[in-house]
């Protein structure tokens, strides 16, 4: 099992979601999330003051998969993020050694 890690724009959750469903992906997290990678934030004017946003608004969404959806689903979440700027996000993949569905104690990959 994998544990897929994507940090996105915000304008991308809805069609990140439609497309890993149309793959079959049928669980996800998702979270609201500041940060920043090269782009370093900008600077904006509000009531005549400048000031800098250096925390952009991001989503972070976490998958934990069955080893053969992994590269279906990175490549799915690149195709429909990638617009070939600073700032469409990364993706990081985590080795899972177990999982435990809590309900009923199921492990592995009958648990996710």
């Amino acid at each position: 099992m994998t544990k897929v890690e994507a940090i996105i724009q915000v304008s991308k959750l809805d069609v990140v979601k439609d497309a890993l469903h149309e793959i079959g992906v049928e669980g996800m997290t998702v979270f609201e999330a500041r940060g920043h990678g090269r782009q370093k934030g900008h600077t904006e004017i509000y009531r005549g003051r400048e000031y800098t946003v250096d925390l952009l608004p991001k989503i972070k969404l976490e998958l934990v998969l069955a080893d053969e959806m992994v590269d279906r689903a990175v490549q799915t979440i690149v195709s429909v993020t990638r617009t070939g700027r600073i700032g469409d996000g990364k993706i990081f993949l985590s080795r899972i050694d177990d999982a435990v569905r809590i309900r009923n104690d199921e492990r592995g990959v009958t648990a996710l």
